[in-house]
């Protein structure tokens, strides 16, 4: 059955976000945090308590780069790759218990294909599976990834460029469509308020359909017959109503992945 999953990233930093993201999205949402929060490990405990997957946040280089700059740990085009490597130890050491990580910002790293591929390199001999919003140029991303035989996937829309309501509604409307034509895909979002609900209300139109769909078929099982009935004569009565399944269902970032390699 096609999937959609979304991550959702920005997470830490403000206390009142992440709590409400965490109680309010589903788990089928992946969940990321920036490095640099306070108490990072115990959001990621708290969110994984909660079923979610949680991903680790990797700041890389802006074209605009240092006015925009993403923290004193950020993966730089320009630095050897002693110090990137450097960087990247003292970022994956901030916690424990995420199964992989995303980039937040880097569309000026996302279009070198060099340092970018030894990030990659660095990753997967960690087991990590890398996600990435697409930032850069995507034919040097997926470049990048192949020489470095990462687990990488890069994010089919980011849901909330627009961040109001109604453009975040009609991104995941975007990513539904493309789930049927490619049996998956995956969003990712920056955890705004607007972002935050948009996405819960969402996912919970899928829930409510999934269950009513899962009760009816079973009631259904149940009112079947347990032995074959005699031939009845031709009727004129209706048919029964056919009980169609969801068109898709969600999934993690990693299993959305998983079955779409």
């Amino acid at each position: 059955m096609p999937t959609v999953s979304v991550i959702v990233g920005g997470l830490g930093l403000s206390q009142s976000l992440t709590e409400r993201a965490i109680e309010v999205l589903p788990a089928e949402v992946t969940l990321s945090f920036a490095p640099y929060a306070d108490n990072l490990q115990d959001w990621i405990n708290r969110a994984r308590a909660d079923g979610h997957e949680v991903l680790l946040e990797l700041p890389m280089e802006p074209f605009d780069y240092p006015n925009n700059d993403p923290g004193p740990h950020t993966l730089l085009v320009d630095a050897s790759s002693q110090e990137n490597t450097r960087r990247l130890v003292w970022l994956l050491s901030r916690a424990a218990g995420y199964t992989g990580v995303a980039n937040y910002l880097g569309a000026r790293l996302g279009a070198a294909e060099g340092p970018l591929s030894e990030i990659f390199s660095e990753l997967e001999a960690r087991g990590l599976s890398i996600f990435h919003d697409g930032a850069g140029r995507r034919a040097v991303l997926e470049q990048a990834g192949r020489q470095a035989h990462a687990r990488m996937t890069i994010a089919d829309r980011v849901v909330d460029s627009d961040p109001t309501p109604r453009a975040i509604d009609g991104r995941l409307l975007e990513l539904e469509a493309l789930a049927l034509q490619n049996g998956s895909a995956l969003g990712s979002g920056f955890a705004y308020p607007a972002t935050v609900d948009t996405i819960a209300a969402w996912a919970e139109g899928w829930m409510a359909a999934a269950t009513s769909w899962r009760r009816r078929a079973s009631s259904c099982r149940s009112e079947a017959p347990s032995k074959p009935l005699r031939p009845r004569p031709p009727t004129t009565e209706p048919a029964p109503v056919r009980i169609t399944p969801p068109r898709m269902t969600m999934a993690t970032a990693t299993e959305t992945r998983t079955s779409h390699v």
